[in-house]
């Protein structure tokens, strides 16, 4: 059986197709389909208000290529879920339904907190029983979780992206929101380990040494920061090979994860290869069951 998961991002829009694997009682998931797309949709949002018809024509034909790529593989199942670019756009909703009306992709446009939820059923499962803040960077917004013997303390989404800064639209006071609520919901007498998801860490984390499979430290990003900053635009993609729209914005996301890591104390980070589109795709699996024992 396969499964499809559809997250469109303020910077990207991704599909991954999964099948599903049964080991005795386990259950696991195993990729065997992934295609992100740069629609950039943040740009028209933070800075108009909205989405333009240019960005709805994209957004519509890339649904309509994902849909085809679903039933080629024959996905059983699916959800597409949007973020923080979609549901501040003051049109988000009506183009939601004029592709939905055009495709059958119905897209769901969902909060910081759903969002954080779906990314922390699967990254909760890399963690055992210390203190970890996990730091989320999409093209809008940034989550950040605390958590302790495995479950979440808190948890608080902050409109501050890798596409929303380097736009210069964060949000008024966003900085110091985050340095407080750090300092507020973390630990300073324990030690903590950062937990790194989204696309701009993972790429960071591949140029970076290692201590370990899925892990490294704060001083090493910064490291992999600066290198990556010293290059000119066009020599990020050209002599560094970063795709257009990583180039770009990988260095205000660093920004994000370095900040956070020095205001919580955190000299290590972990990198699991996981995200927003595998919480949906372990969502649509049990919504799946729950149909089928309905039946």
């Amino acid at each position: 059986m396969k499964l499809a998961a559809i997250d469109i991002g303020s910077n990207a829009a991704r599909l991954q197709i999964s099948t599903v694997l049964h080991n005795d009682d386990l259950v696991s998931f195993k990729r065997v389909e992934y295609v992100r797309f740069p629609l950039r949709l943040g740009h028209d949002v933070f800075n108009y208000g909205a989405l333009t018809p240019e960005s709805e024509a994209r957004t519509l034909k890339l649904m309509q290529a994902y849909k085809l790529l679903m039933e080629l593989h024959e996905v059983e199942d699916y959800m597409a879920c949007a973020t923080s670019a979609m549901r501040e756009s003051d049109n988000g909703h009506e183009v939601a339904k004029r592709i939905e009306a055009q495709t059958g992709i119905k897209i769901h446009i969902i909060e910081g907190s759903k969002e954080a939820e779906l990314i922390n059923n699967v990254v909760v499962q890399a963690l055992d029983d210390q203190q970890y803040l996990h730091i989320d960077v999409g093209g809008g917004s940034t989550e950040l979780n605390v958590y302790e013997n495995r479950k979440k303390i808190n948890s608080k989404s902050f409109k501050i992206g890798s596409v929303r800064l380097l736009e210069g639209k964060e949000t008024k006071g966003a900085w110091r929101k985050i340095e407080d609520w750090v300092e507020e919901n973390v630990d300073a007498t324990r030690e903590i380990t950062a937990v790194g998801t989204g696309g701009n860490i993972s790429k960071l984390f591949n140029l970076a040494s290692k201590i370990s499979e899925l892990e490294t430290t704060r001083l090493e990003i910064e490291r992999i920061r600066d290198y990556i900053a010293s290059f000119s635009q066009e020599d990020r993609i050209n002599k560094l090979r970063l795709n257009a729209d990583r180039a770009d914005v990988i260095v205000p996301a660093a920004d994000i994860y370095i900040s956070v890591m020095k205001w919580a104390g955190a000299q290590k980070i972990i990198v699991p290869d996981l995200g927003l589109k595998d919480g949906i795709i372990q969502l649509v699996y049990a919504q799946l069951g729950k149909k089928r024992l309905l039946v």
